[in-house]
């Protein structure tokens, strides 16, 4: 893949003055849209390295004929034109956020002669007044049937509104008193209008004027001796109390915020967002995102509020599709040019506007609820992407065309090594079966050898030593059982055998494919051991974190899979469940060495006495070098104790820590926890 020659400008000719920038395909079309405070710096930077970009940047280059710009005075005019073409143009490589699901509104149609109350969802129409959204469409026909005992507005369709109207007759609610029957001449359209502009200030947090009017009613009503309309104003004043109710006060009163967390992984992100009005949590929405770049929260948050508010007008939310500002905007991490987002943001308002992290009080604590939500929201969208069945069938045979497979690899095992400075060196091998992990098959291997010398060396001979142990074992249990499990002949490993026969081995079930964790030599490495076992029908790739590049053995260029398909992701995923595996892994030993093996032999002293022991020292060396009586001095040690503490400790080498044995090369612990 190489950069279209024609498309790099010439030098000198890009100005170093703040702008947008767009890349046209060989049609004309705009694919890229992107804002610069130094035109020359950014796109420069688009053809200087092209090998370093992110592959879906060397995608957008590649498939780019052509790239013009324009120059603007300020980085607020920049992030105003930005947005303005990613709306008129939806370029395909831009970021675009989508609700993680469909969201209800309360919707009051002001456009209409007679307003309407009703459930709306998807796009927002001009003239329409929209409060929420709502978590569900029962929780606003809850509200609303509380709210039409004190505004009886409208809510019935166009339909039922014209056959009242014709017969004369209205509805069950105008009979109730929860509608103020306009169809049938009861109220005029101004009359009516009113109504629905108190009903929509007191969803708006205009509360308490209400609430005050009704009491000042009722006192009157009872001073009046009307008894029966004080009652009934009095149920009134009820209801909207437990409509208020139904939103959570979260900040004072005068509070007006949005609260907006972010959270992100290699390959997607999820936003989620709090309307706060009034100090009450008005509505709540989610987003996610595939990411096309490896831009950070920053640049994702940056490129979120755009998308949010870019389609705002002011602060009426009737007007345009978008999100009315508010007089704060708080945000989990902080975007990227923050002082002219807010310009741009105060300039959509019309007014000042106060984009910040909250750092402490109740906001902080709003805002770590936001955030738990975000990554909830994240882990459920991952979740349910990886549980589709025809999602994981097409992620299965993009992975078969890409690797030139025979057959889909309906068992891929992932192998990946972890140490520390060469240190407790351990590898995991995790197993995913038709697109699904399958836990029970998992296995991790301790390694031996000190790991000195160079780190990618020592990683591919550990590499090498991990496959060649595990399918050395696999040759010699299918030797002992007589017969060669293929997972792709029956599609079950365990379904073909019978009561009488022998149980399988734990490495009884060879993989369609093997994933190492690592580029080209990680992947070589993986394959000599296999070949040097004359095991040929086991095909093998690796898989490199920096530019999430697919490698084959011999081949001296990677295989590049779409950005966001599902054959890429469901190898992220394998690689990142191994290296969760191996970092656990080797956690474990780590801290077992610093507790020291040495001293789990002494009898009387248990595991409390040894943590208490290495929790006053701080480690075994300096055990070892302390006397006797400062071994009294620690709670729970006697003097007897300490004597045979010391003497042992003297006896050996001093300060000897670790595993005491070392890490055989036959170390192996399957499963969630050890055999």
């Amino acid at each position: 893949m190489a950069v279209t020659p024609h498309l790099r400008p010439a030098p000198g000719s890009i100005p170093t003055s703040p702008g947008v920038y767009r890349f046209r395909d060989a049609s004309g079309q705009v694919i890229y849209v992107g804002k610069a405070k130094s035109l020359r710096s950014r796109l420069s930077s688009y053809f200087r390295d092209f090998a370093g970009l992110h592959p879906r940047t060397q995608q957008m280059v590649s498939t780019a004929a052509d790239v013009d710009w324009t120059i603007v005075g300020t980085e607020v005019e920049a992030l105003q034109l930005e947005y303005s073409w990613i709306k008129q143009y939806n370029p395909r490589f831009n970021v675009k956020y989508r609700d993680d699901k469909s969201y209800p509104y309360l919707a009051v149609t002001l456009n209409e002669e007679f307003p309407r109350v009703q459930v709306m969802r998807g796009a927002k129409r001009k003239g329409v007044r929209y409060f929420g959204p709502y978590s569900h469409a029962w929780a606003i026909r809850e509200t609303v049937d509380l709210l039409l005992r004190v505004f009886p507005v409208r809510t019935c369709s166009a339909g039922v509104f014209r056959g009242a109207r014709n017969s004369g007759r209205p509805c069950l609610l105008g009979y109730i008193g929860k509608c103020v029957a306009p169809c049938v001449g009861k109220a005029t359209p101004e009359e009516h209008r009113e109504l629905a502009d108190d009903f929509c200030s007191f969803l708006a947090g205009d509360t308490g004027r209400f609430i005050r009017e009704l009491e000042s009613r009722m006192r009157e009503a009872a001073g009046e001796m009307e008894y029966e309309r004080a009652a009934r104003i009095r149920d009134d004043i009820e209801a909207l109390r437990a409509a208020l109710e139904k939103q959570a006060v979260v900040l004072p009163d005068s509070t007006d915020c949005d609260v907006i967390a972010m959270a992100d992984d290699p390959l997607e992100a999820a936003a989620q967002i709090f309307h706060v009005r009034g100090g009450r949590i008005r509505g709540q929405r989610g987003y996610v995102v595939d990411k096309v770049t490896d831009a950070g929260p920053a640049e994702l948050m940056r490129t979120f509020l755009g998308q949010l508010y870019g389609a705002a007008e002011g602060t009426d939310e009737s007007a345009g599709t978008g999100t009315a500002v508010p007089r704060e905007v708080l945000v989990s991490h902080e975007p990227a040019d923050p002082e002219a987002l807010a310009a741009w943001l105060s300039g959509h308002r019309g007014s000042a506007v106060d984009l910040r992290v909250p750092q402490r009080g109740d906001k902080k604590s709003l805002m770590e609820t936001v955030e738990k939500n975000a990554r909830e929201a994240l882990a459920r969208h991952k979740t349910h992407r990886a549980g589709d069945l025809s999602t994981r069938s097409r992620a299965l045979n993009e992975i078969q065309e890409a690797l030139d497979l025979a057959e889909a690899p309906l068992r891929i095992e992932c192998y990946d090594i972890s140490n520390l400075q060469g240190e407790h060196v351990v590898a995991s091998m995790v197993v995913f079966e038709d697109g699904l992990a399958r836990k029970s098959e998992y296995r991790r291997f301790s390694i031996r050898g000190s790991g000195e010398g160079d780190r990618e060396q020592h990683d591919v001979a550990a590499m090498y030593e991990v496959v060649r142990r595990r399918f050395r074992r696999y040759l010699e249990e299918s030797s002992r059982s007589g017969e060669v499990a293929r997972m792709g002949e029956t599609g079950d490993p365990g379904g073909h055998r019978t009561d009488d026969e022998p149980s399988p081995g734990k490495f009884a079930y060879p993989p369609n494919l093997v994933v190492v964790d690592g580029a080209r030599p990680q992947a070589e490495a993986a394959r000599r051991a296999l070949d040097e076992l004359g095991i040929e029908d086991v095909a093998v790739c690796g898989l490199a974190k920096r530019l999430e590049e697919v490698w084959l053995p011999g081949d001296e260029d990677p295989v590049i899979l779409p950005r966001t398909g599902e054959g890429l992701y469901l190898l992220q995923r394998l690689r990142d469940e191994a290296h969760r595996f191996a970092i656990a892994y080797h956690r474990q030993k780590r801290a077992k060495a610093l507790t020291g093996s040495s001293l789990d032999e002494l009898p009387g002293l248990g595991p409390a006495r040894r943590s208490a022991l290495i929790k006053e020292f701080g480690s075994v060396k300096r055990l070892a070098s302390a006397s006797a009586e400062e071994i009294a001095n620690v709670p729970g040690i006697g003097p007897k104790l300490a004597e045979t503490v010391h003497a042992h400790l003297s006896g050996g080498p001093a300060g000897r820590g670790g595993e005491g044995d070392g890490a055989s090369a036959g170390d192996t612990t399957d499963g969630e926890g050890d055999t």
